[in-house]
């Protein structure tokens, strides 16, 4: 049975339940898993057949033990989650017209339209049915730059054992991000709009920390987090990196990179894990906007905090990506007393430097770029006019962008697959700026429409009060769900 730790080791091994309820491991850290699976030659041959709800069933199997989730009750939470996605796919893969070579795998066919919907749904249904076990209730509490929000506020709504509560820096989004939360009417979701964030989510992720950091506090309120520090999330999507491998190449062993919008490094932590487990991933494309921490990183051996720059592709303007530190304690030797190391030097100074050998470790099959405003203007105009009026957002107009820089790097039979992350209706504003007034039919979706046409409700909050107010309307509204019984 698959025990999880954490990265600081400062806790005893928990089983899946534990960690997924948790969130934050209790030192600090994020829960990892003691061993990560193997997948044979053999064993990727007979996946490459299955549906992606199929395959997703084998691969989680291999990370839940069956004495915590039978193997029928798992089949079913995984047919619950996928069944409001659009594409029958689940997650398409489209070939690029003008460059065989080149690949597009759809993430946003969920309920919200973004690529976070396909492990949140299965993270908070699994929660639920965990809490119903245990005639429990939890408080989520996460920071969103725009798609985390909106799909866990989604997948939370109406159920009775879970209280939501998601953060966004208010103005960082996109109205169209902002009505999915506010528009829900659930009375469980309590979407908060966080005004003078200088640094964005990674304010917002801050003021998150120091409530998981206070014991007694994380106990009083039942906290706990569906972000990517959850281990649910990067688990679930690992899933979509052997999806795609499957459905791109013609035999296993053909050389595939994966080009991925990178912000909290929680997707690209998932191509590393499936990596790991035994697909034969050629490489990944860390594709940063200007908020490079993670190109800086790659190309430097330097992991540090700069300010925040705003840019067009919000949901990946993270300065501190969190799940670096899962990559780093396994590419420097599953060490956690180098992590924990590092991680107090980084809290203390906002930069660390690695050691050579761990500098090394980390470029073993990652490239990485940095890509501008204007360049992902670019990409999406010239991509529209030249794939048949293929509309990208920006997210995936960064990796379409990171693949064509840096496509002359890999061999000519190389396959690369661009991760478009979100749908581009969820962003007119930015699609109008790439090619006009006019938007095309492709800008739209009758649910943002439905969400612009509704009533919003909201609490808004300044950053510098937030730790507090958010602690007294918690209480609130606990108060209020004992007073109506």
């Amino acid at each position: 049975m698959i025990q999880y730790i954490s990265t600081r080791g400062g806790i005893d091994p928990v089983n899946f339940d534990e960690a997924l309820l948790q969130g934050f491991a209790g030192d600090g850290g994020l829960f990892v898993p003691q061993t990560i699976p193997k997948i044979s030659r053999e064993q990727l041959k007979k996946f490459s057949g299955l549906s992606y709800t199929d395959l997703a069933f084998e691969i989680l199997s291999l990370f839940i033990d069956p004495g915590i989730i039978p193997k029928k009750d798992l089949r079913r939470l995984i047919d619950t989650s996928f069944a409001g996605f659009e594409h029958p796919d689940i997650l398409p893969v489209k070939p690029c017209t003008t460059d065989p070579s080149l690949f597009i795998m759809e993430l946003f066919h969920g309920p919200t339209l973004s690529f976070k919907d396909i492990a949140m749904g299965f993270l908070i249904n699994t929660m639920d049915y965990l809490l119903q076990k245990k005639n429990e209730r939890l408080t989520l509490v996460l920071a969103t730059t725009g798609d985390t929000g909106p799909a866990a506020a989604h997948a939370a709504a109406g159920k009775k054992t879970i209280d939501c509560w998601p953060l966004y820096p208010k103005g960082m989004i996109t109205r169209e991000q902002e009505r999915q939360m506010t528009t829900l009417g659930a009375t469980n979701v309590h979407p908060v709009g966080v005004e003078n964030c200088a640094d964005g989510g990674d304010d917002l992720d801050l003021v998150v920390a120091k409530l998981f950091n206070d014991p007694l506090l994380k106990k009083k309120l039942n906290l706990s987090s569906v972000n990517s520090i959850n281990w649910c999330r990067v688990m679930v999507q690992s899933i979509h990196y052997f999806y795609g491998y499957f459905q791109t190449c013609e035999a296993i062993g053909d050389p595939i990179v994966f080009c991925v919008p990178s912000g909290a490094f929680g997707n690209l932590f998932a191509g590393y894990l499936a990596r790991e487990m035994g697909l034969p991933v050629t490489g990944f494309i860390c594709a940063n906007n200007a908020n490079k921490a993670l190109h800086t990183a790659f190309s430097t051996g330097i992991f540090k905090k700069e300010d925040l720059k705003q840019t067009l592709s919000s949901a990946i303007d993270i300065v501190v990506p969190y799940n670096f530190w899962r990559f780093l304690y396994f590419t420097t030797g599953c060490n956690p007393e180098k992590i924990k190391a590092w991680m107090d030097q980084f809290q203390q100074t906002g930069q660390i430097q690695l050691d050579k050998e761990s500098a090394d470790a980390i470029q073993n099959g990652y490239s990485s770029v940095s890509i501008s405003d204007p360049e992902t203007l670019m990409t999406i105009r010239k991509n529209f006019r030249a794939e048949k009026s293929y509309l990208l957002d920006p997210h995936g107009a960064v990796a379409m962008a990171a693949a064509r820089t840096l496509r002359k790097t890999y061999s000519p039979e190389t396959r690369i697959i661009c991760l478009a992350t979100a749908h581009p209706a969820k962003f007119p504003e930015i699609t109008a700026r790439a090619l006009g007034p006019d938007l095309p039919d492709q800008a739209f979706h009758p649910s943002l429409i439905k969400a612009s046409q509704a009533c919003q409700e909201l609490r808004i909050c300044d950053c510098e009060h937030l730790e507090s107010a958010l602690v007294h309307a918690m209480e609130e509204e606990a108060k209020k769900r004992e007073n109506h019984g």
